[in-house]
């Protein structure tokens, strides 16, 4: 009788303990560090991979087998805020640029390594147009014969980065001629033997170039006492 009594309290604590994290329902979630991945993206990959939508759950969850398999995105942290709600904080792969590949585009990190591909392009990542490869792997270097060419793609897509550029496009030329392009600019750099000089003053030249149209010479400029010209749009 004793036995029974003693297993008929355990049996009603767990119960309690069961409808009391029952109550631990995901209502809110607050997504921090999101720049090229839509926090609507993340929000509907916690809510997938979550069971029963159970913060507590989700929380334990995440340490164990952390959620992955979203694309972009390198790690995610999750927290728990409230009993109804958990902060999601997103850690993205630091995409240097992509290159487009048949209906799609291929994107690469700044040691030219691919991470992703995808049908959409991403507001803020330099396209490059101008390459010709026939096949590609993920995790490997983008299969680009002409190593020269190779070189000044991660050249200009780690001095983009450095120096905080806003650039829509990279292309290359059929006589290997780098242009790129901002807003409604044509900047035409040569063949790309003065990038260090020609990137650190590309900046503000843009600065002073700002909302207009045109073509910008910089072929040969090689020092910081260089001019480039600009052939403003008519």
């Amino acid at each position: 009788m004793k036995k029974r009594y003693i297993l008929l309290i355990v049996f009603v604590i767990l119960m309690s303990v069961f409808i009391y994290i029952s109550t631990f329902k995901i209502i809110e979630i607050k997504v921090s560090g999101c720049s090229k991945v839509n926090e609507q993206v993340i929000i509907d990959a916690v809510r997938e991979q979550s069971f029963a939508d159970n913060t507590i759950v989700l929380y334990f969850q995440n340490k164990i087998k952390p959620i992955g398999d979203i694309p972009f995105v390198a790690k995610i942290d999750i927290d728990f805020v409230s009993k109804n709600e958990i902060s999601v904080t997103v850690y993205e792969k630091s995409v240097a640029g992509c290159v487009e590949y048949m209906d799609g585009y291929v994107y690469f990190d700044k040691d030219g390594i691919v991470l992703e591909s995808s049908q959409e392009i991403i507001e803020g990542v330099p396209c490059i147009r101008g390459l010709n490869f026939t096949e590609w792997e993920m995790g490997k270097k983008l299969p680009i014969d002409n190593e020269s060419k190779f070189k000044s793609i991660l050249s200009i897509t780690q001095l983009i980065d450095k120096y905080g550029l806003d650039i829509d496009g990279i292309k290359f030329t059929a006589e290997n001629e780098i242009i790129l392009y901002h807003d409604g600019i044509t900047i035409e750099l040569g063949k790309g033997d003065n990038l260090a000089i020609q990137m650190m003053n590309l900046g503000s030249i843009l600065e002073n170039l700002e909302g207009m149209e045109g073509i910008l010479y910089m072929k040969d400029f090689d020092s910081n006492d260089s001019t480039a010209s600009f052939s403003k749009k008519k």
